[in-house]
């Protein structure tokens, strides 16, 4: 394949963190997390909920604890589900160290309510003592007084200004492992508030834009502000913030990472518009695939496209194919090559079959490199 510069993101440098056993930052591949909206003291209905955001593919998640109850059954909570959980603590900060006791791989802190510098201590310790990484997260919503009075509205420069402020209570009790978010629901207020972030400190980033609305208007927004600044190569772990089934937001947010080809989950469709052109009900067929393949995770690319206009160039780039060619029937590519033709009626079960065959060779392959690569390793190779 040529080399196309053009496509290439350089990912801005920070130092790396991790959040349970998730690497957060340098090199590691960018996480997407979501956050529970059951009530966090229902720890089987919470529990349930986890673990649906784990089968679409979530690295980490997190669960708000806004008074004892619901701490006492994040022990609970920590133990049935397999992703590192995050706690998130506004106002009280007895709940971060009760959570930090009980279990949480990260404590999120909001400057603007979590109160004084001593308390800020007190959490500092007890993330220590239970191997906890801290997120700051800074909402243009919840800015310190202070910081309002002095710039008269939430602005990039107070966010940055209280990101930065809390960092140092941080660091001056010498802990590093934390990662700053600095949200607003004004994507222009976020982006300029990352950008400068980004450019003060090396932690790893938190992105979201907070607040961002319904399943589409939220997609949107959240797709412009985190697609502009990812593409910037600006972001470690991504939440994208709907006022939807937390599902959602997981698979928004890998597709954002997978349409900047930072990051590659399940099928990535290309499929077309639809026109008086189709040889075949495009939109249909598309709707009943993106379903019946949802349970794949082995990152593969499935063109289906309704005619020969553009059907055979864009399926030359994918690792399988559909594309329409009338009197009911039209041709299957696989690896860009014209195999063999299949009726309109058969095809969506056809293509099912192929795509699981395919993941299955490739999980398959995988395997297999990994139990040759074990002895070389153990080898010293």
């Amino acid at each position: 394949m040529s080399i196309r510069p053009w496509r290439d993101i350089i990912r801005r440098p920070s130092r790396q963190i991790h959040v349970g056993n998730v690497a957060i930052g340098g090199d590691a591949p960018i996480s997407v997390q979501s956050m529970t909206n059951t009530s966090t003291a229902d720890a089987a209905g919470t529990i349930e909920q986890i673990r649906r955001i784990e089968e679409a593919g979530a690295d980490l998640v997190r669960v708000s604890c806004p008074d004892e109850a619901s701490t006492a059954a994040l022990r609970e909570i920590v133990r049935a589900v397999s992703v590192p959980v995050v706690a998130d603590i506004h106002f009280h900060h007895k709940r971060a160290i009760e959570a930090a006791e009980a279990g949480a791989a990260c404590l999120r802190i909001n400057p603007g309510n979590i109160g004084s510098e001593a308390r800020v201590k007190d959490v500092i310790k007890a993330a220590k003592d239970h191997g906890c990484a801290i997120r700051i997260g800074v909402n243009a919503g919840s800015l310190e007084k202070d910081l309002l009075e002095k710039y008269g509205e939430p602005c990039p420069e107070a966010m940055v200004e209280s990101a930065l402020d809390h960092a140092r209570i941080l660091q001056d009790h010498d802990f590093h492992e934390f990662k700053i978010s600095v949200k607003a629901s004004d994507v222009f207020l976020s982006v300029a508030a990352y950008q400068q972030l980004a450019e003060a400190i090396d932690c790893p980033l938190h992105l979201g834009i907070t607040e961002a609305g319904g399943l589409r208007s939220g997609t949107i927004k959240s797709s412009i502000g985190l697609g502009s600044l990812l593409w910037a190569g600006i972001g470690d772990t991504i939440r994208v913030s709907l006022s939807a089934d937390p599902v959602e937001e997981i698979k928004v947010g890998f597709d954002i990472l997978k349409s900047l080809g930072l990051r590659h989950r399940g099928v990535n469709i290309i499929s077309c518009p639809s026109c008086a052109r189709q040889g075949f009900d495009v939109i249909g067929t598309v709707q009943i695939l993106e379903e019946r393949l949802a349970h794949i995770s082995t990152p593969m690319s499935l063109s289906i496209i309704g005619c020969v206009v553009n059907g055979p160039g864009e399926a030359m780039q994918t690792d399988i194919g559909f594309t329409g060619g009338g009197a009911g029937a039209g041709m299957v590519y696989i690896a860009g090559i014209t195999d063999h033709k299949i009726g309109n009626d058969e095809m969506v079960d056809h293509l099912v079959e192929l795509v699981e065959q395919k993941a299955r060779e490739i999980e398959d392959a995988r395997a297999a490199d990994n139990a040759d690569a074990t002895p070389r390793a153990l080898a010293g190779d």
